[in-house]
C-alpha cells in the first residue's frame, strides 16, 4: 500500500529551483511565468518528491495553463488577524488539519472587490510563506474541482503580488496519497479565473 503523504506548498516542493531574483528581473512577465512553469514540468518529470508515480514520469506531458495574463497579476493588501485564530480545514481524505488565518488579502479583479484568507499550519510559527487556497467558477469544468493553490512570500509592507499566473493544482489531484487542504467558504471567489493551472481536455 502506498504511504498518504502531505501535500505541501509547490516552492518547497520544487526545492526553490525557480529561477533566481536577479534573472527574473531581466526576463519579460511571460518569460518569467514560462520559466517557472517549465522548472515545474521538470520536477515533475524527474524529481523523487513528484506525486507523479515513478512509472508514470517519463511519459509525464507538460501540464495545461490558462493562457498567461497580465490582468491576472494583482496587488493585494493583507490586513493581518490579531490572535491566534485557527480553523479546521477539510482535507482530501474528508479529515481535517488545522490551520491559522494570519490575515485577509484585499484586491480587485475585473472591477471587483475581492477577498482571500491567508494562512500557515497551525502548529508552525514560520509565517515565512503564506498558503493561499482559493475556489473559483472554472472549478469542476475547466480547472480541479478542489481549488487550486498560491504560495506568497511574507513582505514587511503587507502589499503583496497576488498572480493567479502561478495558480497550481493540489498534489492529491495527481496521486491521491497525497492529503490535500480544500479551499473554505471563505475563498471561494464568485467569479472564473482564466489563469493558472487547467485541467486536461478542456
Amino acid at each position: 500500500m502506498q504511504k498518504v503523504r502531505v501535500s505541501r506548498p509547490i516552492a518547497l516542493a520544487l526545492g526553490l529551483l525557480a529561477l533566481s531574483a536577479c534573472t527574473v528581473k531581466q526576463l519579460p512577465y511571460a518569460d518569467e511565468i514560462n520559466g517557472w512553469r517549465a522548472t515545474k514540468d521538470r520536477f515533475m518529470r524527474e524529481s523523487a518528491d513528484s506525486p507523479v508515480l515513478p512509472g508514470q514520469r517519463a511519459a509525464f506531458q507538460p501540464l495545461l495553463y490558462f493562457p498567461v495574463g497580465a490582468e491576472y497579476r494583482i496587488p493585494a493588501q493583507l490586513r493581518v488577524i490579531r490572535g491566534n485564530d485557527v480553523m479546521q480545514m477539510t482535507t482530501s481524505d474528508g479529515k481535517v488539519r488545522e490551520m491559522r488565518r494570519i490575515g485577509t488579502l484585499a484586491f480587485t479583479l475585473k472591477g471587483q472587490p475581492q477577498t482571500l484568507t491567508a494562512f500557515i499550519e497551525a502548529a508552525s510559527d514560520d509565517m515565512r510563506r503564506l498558503f493561499v487556497p482559493f475556489g473559483d467558477l472554472t472549478n469542476g469544468t475547466e480547472s480541479y474541482t478542489g481549488g487550486r493553490y498560491l504560495d506568497l512570500d511574507r513582505t514587511a509592507t503587507g502589499i503583496y503580488d497576488l498572480d493567479f499566473n502561478r495558480a497550481y493544482f493540489p498534489f492529491c489531484y495527481y496521486n491521491p496519497a497525497f492529503i490535500c487542504p480544500i479551499p473554505p467558504k471563505e475563498n471561494r471567489l464568485p467569479v472564473p479565473v482564466r489563469a493558472g493551472e487547467r485541467m486536461k481536455g478542456r
